[in-house]
């Protein structure tokens, strides 16, 4: 979603979108057989109403949302297992009373909202606890005697390990499958993103919804990639060092990341060309080579996927060869057409001469890691530099009492939501029971499902949850009034079931508008009821969606605008990190180049900056009269991820940077720049405005004029000495021009920074 407002029919529509992808047709086969066993075997022994407690709990925890490696995926499987029989075991003892009821149902909320405290994977166990003490309190639970008791909680664990034993018999044998799919996942993302780069070097004008799209991309590819890190760490960091197999995925891994920086400086370049009269001339050649440049990272994450022999990349070849072509022309056409050469269109040249060089290095890199994909096919040795294997950094440890500690205050926005998810679920709990709806516990489990930590995030589930909930209805009442014959129910149930697995990772809402449908059949086999149920279904999640929303609104709700301050802090300090490194490396060139550090702190900042986003995104989310100004938070994002894209493109240039030459303020210019932003920083900690911007521009006149004059001196040897190709000139002219480009930009950028910052702090 962007920045950008929009129409209330235009936010309705986006949320029955579909997202980029294809069904998991593998999935939907997986609830087809996790949910027709269990049925089946009701069918088969008359027992239908008894087996739809097995089928619940199967069904419950094969929607336990894990990626990772297969010990994560049965961990979590067991997990959810246990505590789904956990819990009908306490709705069991609890049923019947209502004194005992309500706190129960409190106490088991609370504890499985706390389960986000660990993760999305403990977040989707506790959802599915809590799913399943709802309906079991509602449907199932009568303690009338032990005997009873057992049996039913024997079905909840049979069906919980028929689920698990199923889905580990469907995996594949390989051991490093799931790493392998997540590391094409960050090539397929990466293919996207280049693609990006593509359209800015066609309509290189176009800025406004491009750089929307291109930062969300890149979000997405950051995202990926420290999944994909998390995913190997889990699989070879336990074990004595990573196999073979293993260390060619993690030079994968790395090698994205390296092709991901290298397009944002791509996309720097760009932007510095295309108001460049020169541009022109070499643009259709720039986006062919794109191009084919993304559509040859899209073969290799099938490749990686498929595990192909063979990936081809002769056209990406070709284009490249064209592009080095044209450039040598241009560069011909221009020097020797006049002996006074512009010294703007020399430095519009070398602009173009970094952007090929660019292009060339992504090929070799494409080259180097299609070679890597062919090799972890046939198995074969692979000599790799120890530089590029050396294993992701592990987060640090807590335990889980010392993290349920440290969030047991209501500065915990997970703890306050823990707590209100609690009573928002008691009370609708209370009200179905004390005004005896029929079937009121779909309102407690709308609000359960619907209420997120955030309240955009619970209005736009509600949203899709109660229009879902709607359309489906609809559906099944009419299904229910087509068919009357139990098999042609059940076939009816198992497609829909199958078609909502499918769709799942691709759209919410169409989940839940095929997932309606096949509750209300269920429903419907396992006792009696006719089209009335869709009705009630209908009218119930509506009074749960306003529960969520009323609950999101008016029990401790803190507002993003209060927080967003805190996250610009950090988000503004991992980038000044970032760039004191990199901007140390251009100072004490002597010292050497220390990568570790700057691709650490390079992902430190990337991380802060896709949480500074997802905070300014709940910002747009939330009501009106408690966001304030929009504006300024968008154009504070758009500049930060431009300071960020400019200290990168920095960061890629230091390979090609000696040290020999020095612009006599650079180090001044950097030091006012580095006080600049801890002075901003400082702003947004104390709530105040910032220090009066200095005059960075009186340092970007100097630097100015030193390039001129080592673009003056350069054509004056390419006038004396036309083959004149490698000078201590020349080599001065490559260094210093793109430092010399970016510094402009950057200094344009905080510029920016500053304004808005005082604006929002007034």
């Amino acid at each position: 979603m962007s920045f950008t407002d929009k129409s209330p029919l235009g936010w309705l529509l986006q949320q029955f979108q579909l997202k980029p992808g294809k069904p998991d047709i593998f999935s939907g086969l997986r609830s087809l057989l996790i949910l027709g066993v269990p049925i089946g075997i009701g069918f088969l022994t008359s027992h239908a109403a008894t087996s739809a407690i097995a089928t619940m709990a199967a069904w419950f925890v094969g929607m336990v949302n894990v990626e990772g490696t297969y010990r994560q995926k049965a961990i979590a499987m067991i997990a959810a297992t246990i505590g789904i029989t956990l819990v009908f075991l306490i709705a069991s003892l609890v049923s019947g009373n209502l004194w005992l009821a309500m706190p129960a149902t409190f106490l088991v909320i609370f504890i499985a909202g706390l389960a986000s405290l660990y993760g999305n994977v403990a977040a989707s166990v506790g959802l599915v606890t809590s799913i399943m003490f709802v309906i079991a309190l509602a449907k199932f639970a009568s303690f009338s005697n032990l005997s009873t008791l057992i049996q039913q909680c024997a079905l909840c664990l049979a069906g919980g390990i028929w689920t698990t034993v199923l889905s580990s018999g469907l995996w594949v044998v390989r051991p490093d499958a799931p790493a392998k799919q997540v590391v094409a996942k960050c090539y397929d993302s990466l293919s996207k993103f280049v693609d990006l780069a593509r359209e800015k070097a066609l309509n290189p004008q176009d800025e406004g919804e491009w750089t929307q799209r291109f930062l969300q991309a890149q979000d997405i590819v950051i995202q990926d990639l420290t999944f994909a890190r998390s995913v190997w760490t889990a699989m070879w960091t336990r074990q004595k060092g990573a196999n073979l197999r293993g260390n060619q995925l993690l030079v994968l891994i790395e090698d994205a990341n390296q092709i991901l920086n290298s397009v944002v400086a791509l996309s720097e370049l760009l932007a510095i060309a295309s108001t460049d009269r020169l541009y022109s001339q070499l643009q259709r050649e720039i986006e062919q080579a794109i191009e084919q440049l993304a559509i040859a990272v899209q073969i290799l994450s099938q490749a990686i996927v498929k595990e192909k022999n063979l990936v081809h990349l002769g056209d990406l070849d070709r284009t490249i060869e064209a592009l080095k072509y044209q450039w040598q022309v241009i560069r011909a056409q221009l020097l020797n057409q006049t002996v006074n050469v512009q010294i703007d269109e020399y430095g519009e040249l070398l602009n173009l001469k970094k952007i090929t060089a660019i292009l060339t290095n992504l090929a070799q890199q494409i080259h180097i890691d299609a070679e890597i994909v062919t090799d972890f096919r046939q198995g074969k040795q692979r000599r790799i530099p120890q530089g590029n294997i050396s294993p992701p950094t592990q987060p640090e440890n807590f335990t889980i009492i010392d993290t349920l500690r440290n969030n047991f205050t209501f500065d915990s926005v997970l703890f306050r939501h823990a707590l209100r998810l609690a009573l928002v679920t008691t009370l609708a709990e209370l009200l179905a029971s004390v005004l005896q709806l029929p079937r009121g516990y779909w309102i407690t489990l709308t609000a359960l499902v619907a209420l997120k930590p955030n309240f955009g995030g619970t209005s736009e589930t509600t949203v899709q949850r109660v229009i879902g909930t709607i359309l489906g209805g609809i559906i099944g009442i009419t299904l229910v009034l087509l068919f009357n014959n139990p098999l042609a129910i059940v076939l009816c149930f198992l497609l829909l079931v199958f078609t909502a697995m499918s769709v799942r990772s691709l759209s919410y809402s169409i989940f839940i508008i095929l997932l309606t449908p096949a509750i209300i059949l269920l429903l419907n086999l396992i006792s009696a009821g006719d089209w009335k149920i869709g009705i009630l279904r209908i009218v119930d999640s509506l009074v749960g969606g306003v529960l969520a929303l009323l609950g999101s609104y008016l029990l401790f709700p803190r507002w993003e605008r209060q927080q967003l301050p805190a996250q610009l802090e950090k988000t503004i300090r991992a980038n000044l990190a970032y760039f004191q490194q990199v901007i140390a490396n251009y100072l004490h060139r002597e010292h050497g180049v220390s990568t570790d550090s700057i691709n650490m702190l390079r992902h430190q900042a990337a991380l802060e900056n896709v949480n500074a986003t997802a905070a300014a995104q709940r910002l747009f989310s939330e009501p009106r009269h408690v966001q304030g100004e929009i504006e300024p938070v968008m154009t504070l994002m758009v500049y930060i991820r431009g300071f960020f894209s400019s200290v990168t493109t920095l960061a890629e240039h230091i390979r090609e940077f000696s040290g020999e030459y020095q612009f006599t303020e650079l180090n001044r210019l950097t030091d006012t720049i580095i006080q600049v932003l801890e002075n901003l920083a400082d702003a947004l900690q104390q709530r105040q405005p910032p220090q009066q911007l200095p005059a960075l521009d009186n340092y970007l006149e100097a630097i100015h004029s030193q390039i001129q004059h080592l673009h003056t001196a350069r054509l004056s040897e390419i006038a004396t000495n036309p083959n004149a190709l490698s000078t201590p000139t020349l080599q001065a002219v490559q260094e210093q021009t793109p430092l010399s480009r970016e510094l402009e930009r950057i200094v344009n950028e905080i510029k920016v920074i500053h304004c808005v910052i005082a604006r929002m702090q007034r």
